[in-house]
């Protein structure tokens, strides 16, 4: 962990994947007919806790749906970039759209397509139950699921080894 603590005294944003990382991965067809994902309650206060700080927030998901949308306007998330498989790509442009440099973002993904962006991100984090590919390339594996606190548990490591927040 102490490698993984200078990482985050640089960070300044944290980008996060969906499914499997703000979700469980899980979705259902509603009444009305569209597809649903739960998010957990834990983890968006902790991403309020970060925006208070004065962190920048985003998300970068493949997936292109109403739920996370309004779930991101609900939040908040300063940049949203979904509906492309080509994570890098769409980091890329955060990057340039955001002016920061990619050692000043914190990721977390759990997928194979989550590694182009764990590789060049200042801290990769993912969950426990990422698929395989992905743990030598993180910093940080969390204790608590995807979809169920895991998310909160890397902004509360921002927070507390972080620097941006102790600056306001």
């Amino acid at each position: 962990m102490n490698g993984a603590i200078s990482r985050l005294k640089k960070i300044k944003m944290l980008a996060l994947d969906v499914d499997g990382v703000l979700t469980d991965c899980r979705v259902f067809l509603d009444e009305s007919r569209e597809w649903r994902r739960m998010f957990s309650i834990r983890d968006g206060y902790g991403l309020v806790r970060l925006r208070e700080q004065g962190y920048k927030l985003a998300i970068i998901t493949a997936s292109k749906a109403k739920d996370i949308r309004e779930r991101a306007q609900v939040l908040k998330i300063d940049y949203f970039h979904d509906g492309n498989l080509d994570k890098l790509t769409e980091f890329n442009l955060l990057l340039k759209n955001s002016g920061l440099k990619a050692e000043e973002v914190a990721y977390m993904g759990d997928d194979l397509f989550d590694i182009p962006v764990l590789k060049e991100v200042g801290f990769a984090a993912t969950v426990p139950e990422a698929m395989e590919e992905v743990f030598p390339v993180v910093q940080y594996i969390t204790k608590r699921p995807g979809g169920n606190g895991a998310v909160r548990e890397v902004c509360e490591l921002i927070i507390k080894y972080g620097t941006l927040g102790t600056q306001l």
